[in-house]
């Protein structure tokens, strides 16, 4: 049984269509997590182990995130 089930399988015509949107959903959550992870950092460390306080790291944090933002947004013509 098994190897006329393994001679049914022809390379390159399995649709991988949900394969592809779960893969780009996991990447999307990476990217925009890590730059949500850095804001936060970024935040924290200056508030707590700095003199600095909260407002300075607050906008540390938002100016990472604007960058982050367009830095990682994705590109027009890109293949997406």
């Amino acid at each position: 049984r098994e190897s006329r089930m393994a001679s049914e399988y022809h390379r390159g015509e399995m649709d991988i269509s949900e394969q592809t949107a779960t893969y780009a959903v996991f990447m999307a959550l990476t990217k925009w997590g890590s730059l949500a992870i850095t804001a936060a950092l970024v935040l924290f460390t200056l508030w707590f182990c700095t003199p600095a306080g909260f407002i300075p790291g607050a906008i540390s944090a938002v100016v990472v995130t604007v960058i982050g933002i367009l830095v990682l947004r994705d590109k027009p013509g890109a293949g997406h």
